[in-house]
């Protein structure tokens, strides 16, 4: 047998007083079985401490930084220390408040499992009532996982690549009641700061993690109806057991934070932990080392299988909007426009002179409309109750069934688009020089990336960059590096009237002159409008700035102003086209013009693979040059 080392068990001791000098002896059996099974390198017991590998030093470490996540004083670090302390807790005689849970409750998922691994005796070692606790899982009353995924919202940095969250259905409910299911939640704690103090913190974990579980209906209100995000929800298939596992753990870390990172330890990388929990085997967090992106996640558990059930899909209330309007002519729209409004009297003949069917199209999207400027705060709440209440009164009068349109589901779910990295290989001319070009980039999809699986106009590309070898000068130089580029292109129509932005930051080339092209810094920024004057076909407008800075500049820096237009759309599902103009005008630092005219082509070869063409006329200072080269990508 292999023996308990005495100073800690004397500190065990000490912390946790035992009934008798026999369940002192248990307890030294337990821990002793314990090792001789090597509990302490079970992936269970990694999986129920969040125990990972370091980076550099030998060893592990747990991922979890509240310090009352762990008993044993090296609990982070040690996995036998940790299961040991775990072990000598169970045994404590201490009275459960409501402030204070018996450790035999306060981990209850180790418990169970240490329980089923080494069998205790309950004469021994007896199992504590853990009344709140079966009050909560009661509540619960848990008979399926499902795994939510919020498409992208670009307004919000944290939520740019999407969300994931875990919703537990429970015995009952149906596609018609899942809203009053309970939902379990991971996000950082930001308080209310914004600004660049956000944007560092949650690059370098400086806001804690924690898990929090409410009413799934006011998940789907915040991103379907407030933010207009499509909701796709993925049934998973656990077993009851599985479920019980991992709800205990939940239980466990109610209180338990975590560093939360936003390209890693992020919402969807914590989830998968909660799925190893119950299923050890998958492995799931194993797979993200740098970043770990909602959509990635989400693809992995789908790869797994046998885990998933089912995919249902909730448009977000502007896509419902929407497809209202496609079914109804410009006439139609304006009643509906003039009613939600207040411009137009229910009783008036416009109305009236439509057939039954017609007055239900044009109430209920006029109702819609109400609805949509109350949830947005365009709207005090006491006068959109009153509209809202009017039209339901009177559409209640038509006796025609409900008009709502049937949203398709799309083709192309978010896990089975493209791959979010991507590398380049292309060759291009340059005037009369000749050069080849990789191009990498982590992060994550462009304009002309294929479209099916991704937020329709977004583009969010992270640390793109781009090597090229001239074949005069047998040189390799750095080209292009963005360390952020963001584009949304949202669309406006009579009744929504979103405004576009974009924003990119990084380091480029200017060109001073033929021979002088160095790198320079480059803030570039806008607002504008965006328009679809045919299907599969958006029209967009920028005002925008633009900041540089260099030595080569000979005030240092050049701040300018200007514009830019741009049409793109699908030629057939494998051919888009981009052609874009910007004119820039520097007026403070170095004085000079910018311009800019290129046409983009992206032909996809299958899903994950594609060949572009770029063609390009640029003058910058005094000098105009055109370029043109094309490139094969790889997304993996």
């Amino acid at each position: 047998m292999v023996p308990c080392r005495s100073f800690f068990c004397l500190l065990i001791l000490l912390w946790f007083p035992l009934s008798s000098f026999a369940d002192e002896r248990y307890l030294q059996q337990l821990v002793n079985e314990a090792h001789e099974q090597k509990l302490a390198q079970q992936p269970e017991w990694h999986a129920l401490v969040h125990y990972k590998p370091r980076l550099i030093l030998p060893g592990v470490k747990s991922l979890a930084d509240a310090p009352h996540f762990f008993i044993a004083k090296k609990g982070k670090t040690d996995p036998v220390a940790e299961l040991d302390a775990t072990l000598a807790s169970f045994f404590s005689d201490i009275e459960p408040t409501d402030q204070q849970q018996h450790p035999q409750c306060a981990f209850i998922a180790r418990y169970h499992w240490l329980k089923q691994e080494l069998d205790f005796d309950p004469d021994r070692l007896p199992e504590r009532p853990c009344q709140q606790f079966s009050t909560w899982r009661e509540a619960l009353d848990a008979k399926e996982l499902t795994l939510i995924f919020p498409a992208a919202y670009l307004n919000n940095p944290a939520s740019m690549f999407g969300h994931t969250l875990l919703r537990v259905d429970a015995w009952g409910q149906d596609e018609r009641t899942r809203l009053l299911a309970y939902a379990i939640n991971y996000a950082a704690d930001t308080g209310d700061q914004g600004g660049m103090a956000f944007a560092v913190k949650g690059l370098f974990g400086g806001y804690p993690g924690l898990f929090s579980i409410g009413p799934y209906y006011v998940r789907v209100r915040q991103y379907n109806d407030l933010e207009n995000r499509d909701i796709w929800e993925y049934r998973l298939n656990f077993t009851e057991q599985e479920i019980d596992l991992l709800l205990m753990h939940v239980w466990e870390l109610r209180l338990i934070y975590f560093d939360y990172y936003f390209f890693d330890e992020n919402c969807s990388y914590h989830l998968l932990s909660l799925f190893e929990v119950a299923r050890p085997e998958l492995k799931l967090t194993d797979q993200f080392g740098w970043w770990a992106l909602p959509t990635d996640t989400v693809r992995a558990v789908t790869r797994e299988p046998g885990l998933l059930e089912e995919v249902v899909y909730r448009p977000a209330r502007s896509n419902v909007l929407g497809h209202r309007l496609r079914r109804m002519d410009k006439e139609q729209q304006s009643l509906a426009k003039r009613l939600a409004n207040g411009k137009l009297a229910l009783n008036d003949a416009p109305l009236r002179e439509l057939s039954v069917e017609d007055q239900a199209k044009v109430l209920e999207l006029a109702f819609e409309h109400v609805e949509y400027e109350r949830i947005a705060g365009d709207l005090p709440q006491q006068e959109a109750a009153g509209r809202s209440l009017a039209l339901l009164n009177l559409r209640s009068q038509l006796d025609v069934a409900d008009q709502a349109p049937n949203v398709p589901v799309p083709e192309v779910r978010p896990d089975q688009g493209h791959k979010t990295a991507r590398i380049g290989i292309g060759y291009g001319e340059e005037d009369d020089r000749s050069f080849a070009e990789l191009s990498i980039r982590p992060v994550y999809h462009d304009l002309l990336d294929p479209e099916p699986g991704f937020v329709r106009g977004a583009q969010i590309e992270l640390f793109d960059f781009s090597l090229r070898y001239y074949d005069d000068d047998d040189e390799v130089r750095l080209q292009e590096l963005m360390f952020v580029d963001i584009v949304s292109l949202s669309l406006r129509n009579r009744f929504l009237k979103p405004l576009s932005w974009k924003v990119n930051f990084g380091l480029t080339r200017k060109r001073f002159s033929p021979d002088d092209e160095p790198l320079v810094v480059r803030l570039n920024g806008g607002a504008g409008l965006t328009y679809e004057p045919l299907p599969r076909t958006l029209v967009y407008g920028f005002v925008e700035g633009s900041l540089e800075a260099d030595n080569e500049f000979e005030e240092g820096y050049a701040l300018g102003a200007g514009g830019s237009l741009g049409i793109i759309g699908d030629v057939s599902r494998r051919w888009r086209i981009n052609l874009s103009a910007q004119a820039l005008r520097f007026e403070a630092g170095d004085e000079h013009s910018a311009y800019d005219l290129t046409l983009a082509q992206r032909v996809s070869v299958s899903r994950q693979s594609a060949v572009r063409l770029n063609v390009s006329r640029k003058r910058e200072f005094d000098d105009s040059w055109t370029r043109a080269d094309i490139a094969w990508q790889f997304y993996f």
